[in-house]
């Protein structure tokens, strides 16, 4: 009787493990369930997301290619002058250049083919209206001011050099310039003179002192003398642009000459302020290095931002390059909900509340499609400065696991868009990822943001 009675408990005891390990295996199942969709979930995601880049790499790509056959920089009306001295109408094309040109490209008519040209071809040329280049043998200094190659010699040593010169003014006293970007020289002609250079040069006076060869003074104070030009004028004259074109255009006017300005004026506009608000769709996921299966990816989420633009016009190519500095305000909230084993109650909340201001630092390229309409692109390098951002982990209870520090990265920001009549402007942008959580070295994090940008420039 008692052996029938132990072989019944036996029995329900057994029954009982059964079903309690059954209860176990099915909870892992289901976590495993789980698991399995949000990583497949968050697969499909990524390969969407990644998809999207694809198509947007793909049309800013063609975008450009097509806007580049559209917005060569123009054949303007100008002149060669070629080795017999015969002056040729012809349309030239003015890139606006910031140094001194070696070569250039022109073409008789519209409808002509184009023709390289270079100093051993022609021995001058102009655009009409703008520049002036003449081709001279002259002695030229090229000292550098470059502190490790720089000399304690203080006196020229000239070499004889064909060059292309840039006419600044004509007339009893003219003024040329020579730039090529690391050495910039004036040049100057009495009448019917030679062509000569205006000394100026910086040298070390000792071992740790720069001075100053200023002869250009002296040359000009025997060479420019009228009554109206007093002695401390030639004394305190400074060796650029603007001070020797003002002195030249004073002789020119005391001795009755008749001359020719032909400095380019300074480009007006070369300052915009832009307003420009925004729809951002932006992605934050950040995982646990330390404990598996602690990833939580708070998706896609939509805000709108607002920035302001200070754009800087580079003046030369023809207003073609510009600096551009935006702060902008821009803000994303999310919360998920994860399964957990690694935690009492089997669930973690992660929850983030983002704000900054990020400051895109870069360069844009603008395509020129006509006198409206301008196609732009350009790169940035984007510092993030956050502002009373919170990141937490809670567990099922509410109770906190972690609060993390948040503390962004610096990434790359590619912007594509189209300006209209100088004021309007739209802009497509996509934003690098970056890091959130780089005081926190157990937690890794990836935001990323892609922007529909509409401006409006008040100046």
């Amino acid at each position: 009787m008692h052996l029938f009675y132990f072989l019944y408990l036996a029995a329900k005891n057994n029954q009982k493990h059964f079903a309690y390990n059954k209860t176990i295996f099915t909870s892992q199942l289901e976590l495993k369930e789980k698991q399995s969709f949000r990583h497949n979930q968050k697969k499909q995601i990524y390969n969407l997301s990644n998809l999207m880049k694809k198509q947007i790499l793909f049309i800013a790509l063609t975008l450009l290619l097509t806007i580049k056959n559209y917005s060569q920089i123009a054949f303007e009306k100008g002149y060669i002058i070629l080795e017999n001295n015969q002056k040729t109408e012809c349309l030239i094309e003015n890139i606006d250049w910031k140094n001194t040109p070696t070569n250039f490209r022109y073409r008789i008519s519209n409808d002509s083919p184009i023709i390289d040209a270079d100093i051993k071809t022609v021995k001058g040329f102009g655009i009409s209206g703008q520049n002036k280049f003449i081709r001279a043998t002259v002695n030229i200094d090229r000292s550098t001011k470059n502190l490790q190659n720089m000399n304690k010699d203080k006196n020229p040593v000239f070499r004889q050099e064909n060059l292309f010169l840039q006419v600044l003014m004509e007339g009893n006293a003219s003024l040329y310039l020579y730039d090529d970007g690391t050495v910039r020289r004036f040049f100057y002609k009495m009448n019917d003179s030679e062509i000569k250079q205006l000394v100026y040069k910086t040298y070390f006076a000792n071992d740790d002192e720069i001075a100053k060869n200023n002869e250009f003074r002296e040359q000009l104070y025997l060479d420019l003398k009228c009554d109206n030009i007093q002695q401390n004028e030639y004394e305190t004259l400074s060796y650029t642009k603007s001070a020797l074109v003002r002195i030249f255009t004073k002789y020119n006017k005391c001795t009755n000459s008749e001359f020719v300005n032909l400095e380019t004026k300074e480009k007006k506009d070369l300052f915009n302020l832009t307003l420009r608000p925004r729809y951002n769709n932006s992605s934050l996921s950040m995982d646990n290095s330390v404990f598996e299966g602690m990833d939580f990816d708070f998706g896609g989420k939509s805000s709108f931002s607002l920035g302001i633009e200070a754009e800087f016009i580079l003046p030369f190519n023809k207003n073609r390059w510009s600096i551009i500095a935006e702060p902008t305000y821009q803000y994303y909230k999310g919360e998920q909900t994860i399964q957990s084993s690694q935690v009492v109650g089997g669930a973690l909340t992660g929850k983030v509340d983002y704000k900054s201001i990020e400051l895109p630092i870069g360069l844009r390229r603008y395509f020129f499609i006509n006198k409206n309409v301008q196609i732009f692109a350009n790169g940035s390098l984007v510092v993030d400065f956050s502002s009373n951002s919170k990141v937490s982990v809670t567990r099922k209870d509410g109770s906190e696991l972690n609060k993390l520090d948040v503390k962004s990265g610096i990434n790359f920001g590619f912007g594509l868009g189209c300006k209209f009549l100088d004021k309007f402007s739209g802009e497509i942008r996509y934003q690098t990822p970056r890091g959130l959580l780089a005081e926190n070295p157990n937690w890794g994090s990836s935001y990323q943001t892609t922007s529909l940008i509409i401006g409006y420039s008040f100046f």
